[in-house]
């Protein structure tokens, strides 16, 4: 009996050696890139071309951030990236969530007919041209709600919600219609309160995809000053490295300066900009997403 405890004692110590080798790999993996990247931010771009940096900075420096930051659209930049996260994950999530309501009830007759249209625009869509020729007939070209109007509503998001509703008891809604509650009241009261997991989840997917969205601003408001994002102007600033040319009012200033920066650090610090905001929301976020993308990918 002794030695039977004395193998099992010994089996669950080598258990917890493996657990621990792991999870030590696995953190690696996770943080290494990260870390490399914020040390190769730090590192003095002259340096960095000679390579070999890996966790910690060679040559510690902050004029890669000092470049990015001197630049005179980043401020406008990053308000309207900050509006357009807010207004357009608040939208979508009303949005998102009414419809997936609206489909998860039995009793609305073209839940079928809608639902497989917004399953056909997960597969299929009309192409850049006439989607640029959408926005332009209506007359939101050149102005800040062609960053969230197209977007509010999402066939993925919109499944993913009614998939967690489905999952809800229907008979609170129908008590609650017993007790005198319309649709909307049942919507608000009942069904937001108990959707918080996947709620936060697709409010997480819907903030990232605003937050490094660019490619939109490069297409209808590039020429816009006051309505450019703030990836689209570090991508400028990236562009004016990898040119060797400054842009904005202090071109002079930015072009002898870009001389002496690699494009590599500036790409860095660029990475670190704008994931940090990201890094500091996902934390208040992370209890609800794992339960929302469980439960909601039941009966997706």
């Amino acid at each position: 009996m002794a030695n039977k405890s004395f193998n099992a004692t010994r089996g669950d110590k080598l258990f917890d050696i493996f657990n621990y080798i792991a999870m030590a790999l696995v953190l690696v993996v996770t943080l290494y890139p990260f870390l490399n990247v914020l040390a190769i931010s730090l590192n003095n771009s002259t340096d960095t071309v000679r390579g070999g940096i890996y966790l910690w900075p060679r040559d510690f420096t902050l004029e890669n951030y000092k470049t990015i930051f001197q630049y005179d659209g980043l401020l406008q930049g990053l308000q309207i990236s900050i509006l357009r996260t807010i207004v357009g994950t608040l939208l979508g999530l009303i949005s998102s969530s009414m419809i997936a309501f609206t489909l998860s009830r039995p009793d609305f007759k073209l839940r079928k007919f809608v639902s497989t249209t917004l399953a056909l625009t997960m597969y299929f869509s009309g192409g850049l041209i006439p989607v640029y020729i959408l926005m332009r007939d209506l007359n939101l070209i050149g102005t800040f709600w062609v960053y969230v109007l197209p977007g509010m509503i999402s066939a993925f998001n919109v499944f993913i919600i009614r998939s967690f509703i489905d999952g809800l008891p229907y008979a609170l809604q129908e008590s609650a219609k017993l007790d005198g509650a319309n649709d909307f009241k049942i919507f608000y009261k009942i069904i937001l309160p108990l959707c918080k997991p996947v709620l936060a989840t697709i409010a997480l997917f819907l903030a990232v995809g605003q937050w490094n969205a660019w490619f939109d601003t490069y297409l209808y408001n590039g020429s816009k000053a006051h309505l450019t994002t703030l990836q689209y102007e570090l991508m400028k600033v990236l562009q004016s490295t990898q040119q060797g040319s400054g842009a904005g009012r202090n071109a002079n200033d930015m072009a002898q300066q870009m001389t002496q920066i690699s494009p590599e650090s500036i790409k860095m610090a660029i990475t670190i900009v704008v994931t940090v905001p990201i890094l500091v929301v996902y934390p208040f976020l992370q209890k609800y997403f794992v339960g929302g993308m469980t439960l909601g990918a039941v009966k997706a």
